[in-house]
C-alpha cells in the first residue's frame, strides 16, 4: 500500500467515523423531538384540538429553510425533510384522537 493510499484510507475512516457519530445524534435528536410531539398530540386530543396546525407548520418550514440556507444545506432538501416529519407527527396526533 502506498503512502497516498494509506493516507486516503485514514481520511476515509475519519469521515465514516464522523458520519456514524452524526447518524447517532440524528436518531437520538429525532427520538427526543417525537417524544415532545407525542406529548403535544396527547394534549391536543385531551382538549379536542385539531391534529394539524397549518399556520405553525408553514412558519416552521420557513424557519427551517432559513436555517438550511445559513448552514449551507439545500433548502429544498430541508423543506422535504421537515414535511416528512410533520406528516408523521400529524399521523401520530390523529392516532391520539381515535
Amino acid at each position: 500500500m502506498t503512502d497516498a493510499v494509506a493516507k486516503a484510507a485514514d481520511l476515509l475512516k475519519g469521515h465514516r467515523d464522523s458520519i456514524d457519530r452524526l447518524d447517532a445524534i440524528l436518531v437520538y435528536t429525532l427520538a427526543e423531538r417525537f417524544a415532545h410531539t407525542q406529548a403535544v398530540g396527547r394534549l391536543k386530543a385531551e382538549h379536542d384540538l385539531p391534529p394539524s396546525d397549518p399556520t405553525r407548520e408553514a412558519a416552521q418550514i420557513e424557519r427551517l429553510e432559513d436555517l438550511a440556507k445559513r448552514a449551507d444545506l439545500d433548502p429544498d432538501f430541508a423543506k422535504a425533510f421537515l414535511n416528512f416529519i410533520i406528516q408523521e407527527v400529524i399521523r401520530h396526533h390523529k392516532k391520539h384522537q381515535e
